[in-house]
């Protein structure tokens, strides 16, 4: 029975494991987003999710800290700054483990470990669906909602002559 144990010891030596996790923690802040094992994208976000929690307050203390972990210099300015900016108001949460699936060679399940705040893809998409989003309610429309549409398409001609001139400027800027 595993009872108690937390650590993933991935098949090393503690010396192995803590250079692995510092290796791929400098990769992850440094790139954004990797893509590794399962096992060792669910071991890295135990490792550096508190790195990036001591990134939000920048101290001499929280640099020498993290610094004794990481040994990267380039890391340790990526993190306390563009990071740090982004990451201020996330209490948590800072990774996502995406499931890639089979590996060829040895069938190992794949994964990509990303920074939350960094894929701005998602970001993008999240932020058009709940400006989109209308409210909608099951009932009919009442009287009000249809005296209103009566009076809409008089507007309607108005609405339509400005985005004609924005499309005749694309065309002469092409």
């Amino acid at each position: 029975m595993r009872h108690g144990k937390t650590i993933n010891h991935l098949g090393r030596t503690k010396s192995h494991r803590d250079a692995l996790m510092a290796n791929m923690a400098v990769s992850l802040i440094k790139a954004k987003r990797i893509e590794t094992t399962v096992a060792k994208a669910k071991a890295l976000r135990k490792y550096v999710e508190p790195l990036l929690t001591k990134g939000k307050n920048d101290t001499t203390h929280s640099r020498r800290v993290v610094f004794s972990y990481l040994q990267d210099k380039e890391a340790i300015k990526e993190l306390f700054g563009a990071i740090a900016v982004k990451i201020a108001e996330r209490n948590g949460g800072y990774t996502r483990i995406i499931k890639l699936g089979q590996r060829q060679g040895d069938n190992a399940e794949m994964a990509l470990i990303e920074l939350v705040d960094f894929n701005e893809n998602l970001l993008s998409a999240a932020s058009e669906t709940t400006e989109t989003k209308a409210k909608r309610s099951r009932r009919g429309k009442s009287k009000k909602a249809e005296a209103t549409a009566e009076s809409a398409p008089e507007a309607a001609p108005a609405v339509e002559e400005a985005p004609a001139a924005d499309a005749s400027e694309e065309e002469t800027k092409a």
